[in-house]
């Protein structure tokens, strides 16, 4: 159902049966895979796939790279570019979340959600955006049975940050660390004001950025392999083959984007002034972990666990039929375990290889989360 005022432009646009564009005012869709029941109510889209039953509400900005999946809800206002959202998840109103990949939560009555005017930061003063929030994982959070996380309103996360399944931070908290330990609730610091010397160019936490830049994009490496063996065996009315070859590509795209982020982040250190060794070993080594991020781009993980585990969604849907989160959310624990562990292999391989290329970096394989 297209309402008045509806714009449709570029070539790759797919729109699937079922959809509602502009139901409460003007929406210009550009390059964009649409599924099955999504309603696009109000505003821009461009270069983004969004899976079946997705809400978005009226002033949405939606750019390049970004994915809502199955019954993902954003109400009014809300900019995302780069953005990646499990299913269910949840987004209220007057909200910047860009450059970040949230999971977390079981149904829609028990999903991760953001309050409504919350800020992920994505810029830094040194003028990159080498700053990707993991708010969860991809190697548990595809399983769909993961405690929800909640990022209360009127707050912020500075990026690039990872926070563990079940963390609350409370309203108005601006979160400046990471939070690997679960079920915690996190209140922000005492308002305090003054000043400090400010040098620019100076990188500092270096060796936290570029590790949680590499374990962002080794999850988003673990996606792929997700989407192309998993969610490929889903081809049918809920996820038709074009839809299917639009989110893939999109994925491509935010793969791509980080990477290019990152690079930049490397370019501008040659320039500039770090406080450890890392600033003169990134420069100097990148070509050798460009080729590594390329090789484990293509890695499947290891077979005994993802033939086990593409054994075990074959016998689900058998059974199940081809409903993607019936199927997901009918495997028992012991088989999450195994898809994770497969999943959670091409995170670690790529962590883990790319430290050996910068000394200067922890060689303890990372803590994944």
């Amino acid at each position: 159902m297209l309402y008045p005022g509806t714009r449709i432009a570029g070539e790759k646009t797919y729109i699937a049966q079922g959809a509602l564009i502009g139901k409460e005012g003007p929406v210009t869709v550009e390059n964009c895979y649409v599924g099955p029941m999504v309603q696009l109510n109000g505003g821009y889209f461009n270069g983004s796939t969004f899976l079946g039953k997705v809400i978005c509400g009226s002033g949405s900005h939606v750019r390049q790279g970004t994915i809502l999946e199955e019954k993902v809800s954003i109400a009014h206002a809300v900019g995302l570019k780069q953005t990646i959202l499990f299913p269910f998840v949840t987004l209220g109103s007057l909200i910047n979340f860009c450059d970040c990949l949230m999971s977390g939560g079981t149904s829609r009555k028990n999903h991760s959600e953001v309050g409504s005017s919350y800020i992920h930061f994505n810029f830094t003063p040194n003028q990159d955006k080498a700053t990707p929030s993991l708010i969860g994982d991809v190697a548990r959070g595809v399983m769909l049975n993961q405690v929800p996380i909640f990022l209360g309103g009127q707050g912020g996360l500075v990026g690039p940050c990872r926070i563990a399944y079940g963390t609350v931070l409370a309203a108005g908290t601006i979160c400046r660390n990471d939070q690997l330990t679960e079920d915690n609730l996190v209140f922000g610091e005492k308002p305090h004001s003054g000043k400090i010397p400010y040098v620019h160019g100076v990188y500092h936490g270096l060796k936290r950025v570029l590790k949680n830049n590499f374990i962002y994009i080794g999850n988003l490496f673990a996606l792929q392999q997700w989407y192309a063996q998993v969610r490929g065996q889903f081809i049918g009315a809920d996820m038709p083959l074009a839809l299917f070859e639009g989110l893939k590509e999109t994925l491509r795209s935010a793969i791509e984007e980080r990477i290019l982020q990152l690079k930049r982040l490397n370019h501008n250190l040659s320039a500039t002034q770090a406080v450890d060794g890392l600033r003169f070993e990134l420069p100097e080594r990148w070509e050798k972990i460009e080729s590594v991020m390329l090789s484990v781009s293509t890695y499947e993980g290891v077979s005994e666990h993802r033939d086990k585990f593409m054994k075990i969604i074959e016998r689900q849907l058998s059974f199940q039929g081809k409903s993607y989160l019936q199927v997901i959310q009918s495997l028992d624990i012991k088989d999450t375990a195994v898809g994770t562990r497969w999943l959670q292999d091409i995170v670690s391989r790529l962590v883990n290889e790319v430290t050996e290329c910068l000394p200067s970096m922890n060689h303890r394989p990372a803590e994944q989360r």
